[in-house]
């Protein structure tokens, strides 16, 4: 019944977007929209069957690459630095502010510096990944940690449970739904990351290709990177929700 009901909600969403783009196509073909302004999905799709070799070949696997290793270096970063924190509350005083001072400040405008620090490099692009994704896995994480239930802590302390068993027994199976739903946002802004990123300076990536091409006024090749984009934080968005589905729910019907 579960599965019907998700099959049914890919349905809909797959209507709606086939609707979705009839209606476009029919308002740039009515409304004689110029094509190098806003072209038609037709012209879309067409600009990425025919630049396929670019994009598909050289570009989509060089933001890849920095969005999975910057999404991964995140994680573990982020998972490490939320236990410590969780672990001693005088970690938690210290970093904890700066964590949140790290986000009130646009993080565009830091991207520059950290190309300034690491350059136009790989380094520099996983860098500004990490600084879009790292906030939700940290605090997600470490919110987390701290919603196990007091009193079933309570119970494995007197049952004399340590520290490192209540930690992996409980705290840990606690906080995972808590860490993917912080993980789901942050594969989606490893996206916009690396592509902000590749708009700043870079020599490859579809960020590089949609500058270039809205440069030569190539509005298909623009919108056809534009939608690979959004393919890749919708894959992202599924394989995370696909792990908290194989992990956390497990977790949940164990406990």
């Amino acid at each position: 019944m579960k599965g019907w009901a998700q099959g049914r909600t890919i349905g809909w969403f797959c209507i709606s977007m086939v609707l979705l783009f009839l209606i476009w196509e029919s308002v740039c073909r009515l409304f004689s929209l110029p094509p190098f302004i806003f072209p038609r999905p037709s012209d879309v799709l067409l600009s990425l069957w025919e630049l396929r070799e670019q994009l598909l070949g050289i570009h989509l696997w060089v933001t890849l690459r920095e969005v999975v290793l910057g999404l991964v270096l995140s994680i573990l970063f982020g998972a490490g630095l939320a236990m410590a924190m969780h672990m001693s509350r005088l970690v938690e005083r210290i970093v904890y502010p700066y964590i949140v001072i790290s986000q009130t400040i646009p993080i565009i405008a830091l991207s520059p510096v950290f190309i300034l620090w690491f350059g136009y490099d790989l380094s520099g692009k996983i860098a500004v990944t990490i600084l879009f994704t790292f906030f939700p896995v940290v605090v997600s994480l470490y919110d987390g940690l701290r919603a196990a239930d007091p009193d079933m802590i309570a119970l494995l302390k007197t049952m004399g449970a340590s520290r490192r068993q209540i930690f992996l027994k409980l705290q840990i199976p606690a906080s995972l739904p808590h860490f993917f739903s912080g993980l789901k946002v942050a594969a989606t802004f490893s996206v916009s990351g690396a592509t902000i990123d590749e708009w700043l300076g870079a020599s490859g990536g579809l960020g590089y290709f949609g500058r270039r091409a809205a440069g030569n006024f190539q509005a298909p090749a623009l919108f056809a990177s534009v939608l690979l984009l959004s393919l890749a934080g919708i894959a992202l968005f599924a394989l995370a929700a696909w792990a908290e589905k194989r992990f956390a729910h497990r977790h949940t019907h164990n406990q």
